[in-house]
């Protein structure tokens, strides 16, 4: 990457830059300016060269529009050299990295893993987990809401499901990390990507000569598509995707929900006061904090709205951007939680929309839930001090409370 990456921006509409440290705290106002613009889909040529649509219309579109937006490249930047462009890690991550006519059975296979059934069985556990590491810090009177919180539920969670090694988890933290949250950093998003590849390669070795009962890995390794088992490369795209894909969302989430209640007791007040209105605010705290943007490369020549788009440019679909659409949204930055029209796009649109979506949920109501109850009021410390990382995932990375 050239320096022209790191000079001050001067127009948001032809140089607007995703990893500018104002930009990763708080994308809204820049979002908003470029949407309420005359070119509401903006382009730049930093970290690669992108264009960024920001009307809730345009980022719906495009991603449904897969034949002319491509899955080949979903990360907001291009691969480090001497990697092909595709996926989480550099290891394909299906059905998300993936295109029709391969997309519909890579997508078929899982969906039975993320069904409301199924994963409700992981709710228990992820409340005992929440009320483990509150056990930790509540007698402190403060703690790190990220940190010490929300950054270890959803990547326990996952290695619950795939069967791997709980004690990793401070491993498959720095993993995820290097691929979403250091993404400038080539050298240490390579390291990642290796130690993924080399992780689950092994994993997939040991259960091909010992398989395991109730275990993920060993399940998608068994499963046939029309009378054969599939290849080893969609099992270990599949451990890709959850590991990566399912983490730094969904801690993402949780930090954001946590933050906001951190300021605003009225919100506390109103979710104990009415607890059938949780669903209602769940779906209202994902609209507004929705943590993810994604990419699509645009397959042949095409003009979309006035811009033209060349083939194997980079086109990112910020859903926080098309969330905070008021053309859709009557006051689009308020949290309403009893908000009745919420057609939210957090999970995405289209083929493509997150298949984990109900496991997202469930996460982010049980470590919400289980927070309030135990600490139902609490505040941040400084709020001038709480850190976020931004470009691919948008969300608190220390966050610090009293209570």
């Amino acid at each position: 990457m050239t320096d022209t990456n790191h000079k001050p921006v001067e127009d948001l509409l032809t140089d607007y830059d995703i990893f500018d440290p104002e930009f990763v705290r708080d994308p809204f106002p820049s979002f908003a300016t470029i949407r309420e613009s005359q070119c509401p889909v903006a382009h730049t040529e930093r970290w690669g060269g992108s264009w960024l649509p920001t009307r809730y219309e345009d980022v719906v579109a495009i991603a449904q529009e897969y034949e002319t937006f491509t899955s080949r490249g979903i990360l907001v930047l291009p691969p480090p050299p001497g990697q092909t462009e595709g996926a989480y890690g550099g290891v394909a991550a299906p059905p998300i990295t993936s295109d029709p006519p391969d997309h519909h059975w890579h997508r078929r296979l899982i969906l039975p893993v993320f069904a409301p059934q199924a994963v409700a069985k992981y709710e228990q556990g992820t409340r005992d987990l929440c009320n483990s590491l509150i056990d930790a810090f509540i007698d402190k009177g403060v703690a790190d809401a990220a940190g010490d919180y929300a950054q270890h539920i959803p990547v326990r969670v996952i290695a619950t499901m795939l069967g791997v090694p709980l004690e990793m988890e401070e491993e498959f933290t720095d993993w995820v990390r290097g691929v979403l949250e250091n993404m400038t950093d080539m050298e240490r998003r390579k390291r990642a990507r290796q130690h993924i590849i080399e992780f689950f390669l092994a994993q997939v070795k040991d259960r091909e000569v010992n398989p395991r009962e109730n275990d993920l890995i060993t399940e998608l390794m068994n499963t046939e598509v029309e009378g054969k088992k599939v290849p080893i490369e969609y099992v270990l795209g599949v451990c890709n995707l959850m590991l990566v894909a399912g983490v730094d969302t969904t801690w993402s989430a949780i930090g954001s929900t946590l933050w906001h209640m951190a300021q605003h007791p009225e919100h506390r007040k109103q979710l104990r006061d009415n607890p059938d209105l949780w669903p209602t605010a769940i779906e209202e705290l994902l609209r507004v904090y929705a943590p993810v943007t994604m990419a699509r490369i645009v397959d042949h020549d095409v003009e979309y709205n006035g811009c033209p788009m060349k083939a194997g440019d980079r086109v990112l679909m910020p859903f926080p951007a098309a969330n905070r659409d008021p053309r859709v949204f009557e006051n689009p930055d308020e949290v309403i939680l009893d908000r009745e029209h919420n057609r939210h796009v957090a999970f995405g649109s289209g083929i493509h929309r997150c298949a984990g979506s109900n496991l997202a949920r469930l996460e982010v109501r049980v470590a919400l839930q289980t927070w309030l109850e135990r600490i139902p009021e609490f505040e941040l410390v400084d709020p001038s001090s709480v850190t976020w990382a931004g470009g691919q995932v948008h969300g608190p990375r220390r966050c610090m409370v009293k209570f």
